[in-house]
């Protein structure tokens, strides 16, 4: 019995506090002015994307005691962007990052119930934590918490917002204008919680929205971040972009769903992904390799190389070999507010690492850092990219892909242009938008819906 094809999940994340974006290119758009948003998520909606993505930066990154300015520095309130996009798109998702450290239950239900009612059901959080306390100086309690009571905290945060999104059953409101009826209930949106981080009580003030709660997207790749995402998630975010990396990772993260009364399906698993295309596969390869040398100036290979070696290392030529002397890992580090940094647990097994690579290769400390860092995901002609992105979803490394161009607001429009109708011609992508709700794109049940249900259903 042949399987059936899987069908693909597309979205696209508008690149912000990070060397992806070439914003010295000179196609790059602004990343405040509205027109930028605008342009990219109507890109997105013509090519029939599930979703749009927004990160969020809560302190601007430094780099000895400097703002980190070799990237695209700042972003407008999540929120704000969001709720104008709804307003200038009809059936895009609309999906935002807002941290559960350093907000309150509270204000960010009723945010995302406010953004579900505004687009028409099309609102999504991405629900993270934040790991350091120089973020958490720009907020009044300081900010560091351990790795376990982030992840309790962030588990209590939005149980205690789905109480609240659930706190209106939907059918409260009457309006009979004839008997002068408003509310069918009195007690519409009373909640209580008490629990180790929250202990709220009082009345919700937004009606139950079209989806009842937003779609839940988490990122975490802990073995926390796993099972908070199996129990709670309706979509996590995967670093995993080659084939048998992500599919152990799909394997995993599915696996762990049942003891939840949760199906596979219920999960959609979503690497980010870049890519760059050619008339030839030679040709994108080229490409890929000016994007990378565009990406890593020489600057940023200098100060991406002190992530390393936690000290200032801008007197050394960057097309020259790496320092002979080791990193510093006796104190505070010199790049504050970037996760980076965690990459490298042990400094000076890297730096040993990188020199045997340059010496062996013969790289500059830039050749290092741009054969080292990120590479394109999917670099080809479009027939190349649609093929392998396809093999990916079909062979479980994947159910879609979170795509990143390195260019905007316009980066977007190759890809939606070339790539996505082939796709199309495949079978493995819609042709035109089959409901209305980011939850029908997802092919997610409403929460409303028990799992008892969905398990007979299934």
């Amino acid at each position: 019995m042949t399987k059936p094809l899987k069908q693909i999940h597309l979205a696209a994340h508008f690149p912000g506090v990070n060397n992806t974006t070439v914003w010295s290119d000179p196609e790059a758009g602004s990343h405040i002015e509205f027109a930028s948003f605008a342009h990219f998520a109507h890109t997105a909606e013509r090519a029939k994307f599930d979703f749009l993505f927004l990160a969020e930066g809560l302190r601007l990154r430094e780099q000895g005691g400097q703002i980190y300015d070799l990237d695209v520095v700042g972003r407008p309130d999540t929120f704000t962007v969001l709720a104008a996009l709804a307003a200038v798109t009809d059936r895009l998702g609309l999906t935002g990052t807002i941290n559960s450290t350093f907000n309150e239950p509270y204000e960010v239900a009723r945010q995302f119930a406010s953004l579900d009612h505004l687009s028409g059901g099309r609102a999504a959080w991405n629900v993270v934590t934040s790991w350091d306390a120089f973020t958490g100086e720009n907020f009044r309690r300081g900010g560091f918490l351990p790795q376990q009571e982030r992840y309790s905290r962030a588990r209590e945060f939005l149980a205690t917002a789905n109480e609240l999104f659930d706190s209106w059953r939907g059918d409260e409101i009457v309006a009979d204008q004839t008997t002068g009826t408003f509310l069918s209930d009195a007690r519409a949106g009373a909640f209580v919680h008490q629990g180790q981080h929250f202990d709220i009580h009082g009345r919700f003030d937004v009606p139950r929205s079209p989806q009842g709660r937003p779609v839940i997207f988490q990122a975490g790749d802990s073995d926390e971040g796993r099972e908070f995402a199996a129990a709670d998630a309706d979509a996590i975010f995967s670093r995993y972009a080659t084939l048998k990396e992500g599919q152990a990772f799909h394997r995993d993260v599915k696996s762990r769903l049942a003891k939840y009364g949760r199906r596979p399906e219920d999960l959609l698993i979503l690497p980010a992904a870049t890519f760059v295309l050619g008339d030839t596969d030679e040709e994108a390869e080229e490409r890929a390799r000016e994007v990378r040398r565009q990406q890593v100036s020489g600057a940023t290979a200098l100060k991406h190389l002190e992530f390393v070696w936690n000290r200032d290392l801008s007197g050394y030529d960057p097309e020259g070999p790496l320092p002979d002397i080791d990193p510093d890992v006796t104190g505070d580090h010199i790049a504050r507010g970037r996760a980076q940094v965690r990459m490298y647990r042990d400094p000076l097994a890297t730096a040993r690492e990188w020199r045997e690579l340059a010496a062996a290769n013969h790289w500059s400390i830039r050749d290092l850092v741009i054969n080292t860092g990120n590479r394109q995901t999917f670099v080809g002609t479009p027939a190349t990219v649609a093929r392998t992105l396809d093999d990916f979803v079909q062979a479980d490394a994947a159910d879609g892909f979170i795509l990143v161009p390195h260019i905007t607001p316009s980066g977007l429009d190759e890809f939606a242009d070339k790539v996505v109708p082939l796709l199309q011609e495949k079978g493995v992508f819609r042709t035109e938008y089959e409901g209305t709700t980011l939850r029908d794109h997802l092919g997610l049940t409403h929460p409303d819906t028990p799992r008892t249900e969905v398990r007979a259903a299934s």
